[in-house]
């Protein structure tokens, strides 16, 4: 990492308060000060009577074209909306009865639920072995990109070849990775924003190729979704915008209120300082661990009984399940932090 780039990611870290040593971004990434500034402005709004929902029109615009240029898309194939699995259920709908979905074991629910609630065959394979299991019958191959149990890379190189291989869909869920890890072309990319985006929890996007999201259909649509959404409120006839937009759902507002700073800062430091930045946190843990590294800013290990109580004396917040510690680090993160965690674990 250059001087510069160095220079970028010490101011961002500028713009965050943690109290105390945070590692959990897997399960939520923290908000900059500038996202709680807007936030606490809005609800001053709200509370005065002075909120207008139509200035927030302009936040969700800008949120749409950051997002679009931090993962390498035009925006007019960005949708908005509140959940992963509001768009993962849209992709699922596309699909006839009875076809063949692969998906990852394990894999989290948000993907995994709506594909097996709506009639397909689902086979659930080993996450390794998922590009050979692609082939002339599968019709969708559904994956995180990075796991969200365990922090591991997804074979996507090895996917994509198969699907293209096969005629098969990819649909990639990047709410693991989005923000520090770049995301790969597929058919469909969803992404839950309140990690690595560093937004509050309320927001999603679904991108895609042109030939993919032409298949979709809205499949509940509202006045978000309409040509002119302020003059779709009421009654028919039906008058969806074009292109991806026809797929938005009605935006939380406040979400998008405190979205749209995260990904703003996200951009000004860059996607490659972040990676290096969080990719070489993660292994230099992995190293005083003993454990080999793998590339991503998840770790997750198994730890003994008393772990969580010495976490929380050491101040520092991570996630435990199923006896494995779960740690994640971004870029408001620094050496320090993970020398304190090997400390407290050895």
């Amino acid at each position: 990492m250059d001087q510069t780039a160095r220079t970028r990611l010490t101011q961002a870290q500028s713009h965050f308060s943690p109290e105390g040593t945070y590692l959990n971004t897997a399960t939520h990434g923290l908000l900059s000060h500038r996202a709680r500034l807007d936030l606490e402005r809005n609800l001053r709004e709200l509370s005065a009577g002075r909120f207008s929902p139509g200035s927030v029109d302009g936040v969700v615009d800008a949120a749409r074209a950051s997002y679009a240029r931090l993962t390498g898309v035009d925006a007019d194939r960005v949708a908005v909306g509140t959940h992963t699995s509001q768009f993962v259920g849209t992709v699922a709908a596309s699909l006839p009865p009875g076809a063949e979905v692969l998906l990852a074991e394990g894999e989290f629910t948000s993907v995994v639920f709506p594909l097996m609630a709506r009639g397909l065959r689902v086979r659930e394979v080993p996450l390794d072995r998922l590009p050979d299991e692609v082939g002339p019958g599968t019709a969708l191959v559904a994956v995180a990109a990075v796991q969200s149990a365990t922090g591991r890379i997804a074979p996507l190189r090895g996917l994509s070849a198969a699907c293209a291989d096969h005629g098969a869909r990819l649909l990639l869920d990047t709410s693991q990775s989005a923000g520090w890890l770049a995301t790969p072309v597929a058919d469909y990319v969803v992404c839950s924003t309140y990690k690595w985006l560093l937004g509050p929890r309320g927001a999603a996007f679904l991108t895609g190729t042109d030939e993919a999201l032409a298949e979709l259909s809205p499949l509940a649509p509202g006045w978000y979704a309409g040509a002119d959404p302020w003059n779709s409120l009421y009654g028919g006839p039906l008058r969806l915008a074009e292109g991806a937009r026809r797929l938005d759902m009605a935006p939380v507002w406040p979400a998008w209120i405190g979205l749209a700073p995260g990904l703003e800062l996200l951009g000004e430091v860059g996607l490659e300082t972040v990676h290096a930045h969080d990719v070489a946190l993660a292994d230099r843990f992995r190293n005083a661990m003993g454990v080999e590294a793998t590339g991503s800013a998840i770790v997750s290990l198994a730890v003994p009984d008393g772990t969580a109580e010495r976490l929380q004396e050491a101040g520092i917040l991570a996630a435990l399940r199923d006896g494995r510690l779960r740690v994640g680090f971004h870029l408001y993160n620094t050496e320090e932090d993970v020398d304190r965690l090997v400390g407290a674990l050895t």
